[in-house]
């Protein structure tokens, strides 16, 4: 069994309170939390209104696995968060 931790740091530029960060950032959980083999959470930066952390623990079998599964939810943040992925860290356990 293999395990990596995907860490993304979010910029979300003109965000002017945390209600409007929450909408921004919305939907994280119910995106990724579905799929057995992710556990997502935002890991830091609650209070920031510029800045956003969520990590994504990703469990399979194989390491190929672990790195794909990574790979899409890279992609798939790219394409439906409104702020920019300004830092991205894999750690492979």
């Amino acid at each position: 069994m293999h395990i990596g931790i995907l860490t993304l740091t979010f910029s979300l530029p003109g965000c002017g309170s945390l209600k409007e960060k929450r909408q921004r950032m919305g939907g994280m959980h119910e995106r990724f939390g579905r799929n057995p083999a992710v556990a997502v959470c935002e890991s830091a930066e609650r209070d920031r209104l510029d800045t956003s952390e969520w990590s994504f623990v990703v469990v399979a079998i194989s390491l190929r696995q672990v790195e794909s599964l990574c790979s899409e939810i890279e992609d798939k943040v790219q394409r439906t968060v409104d702020g920019r992925v300004s830092k991205a860290t894999r750690e492979l356990l």
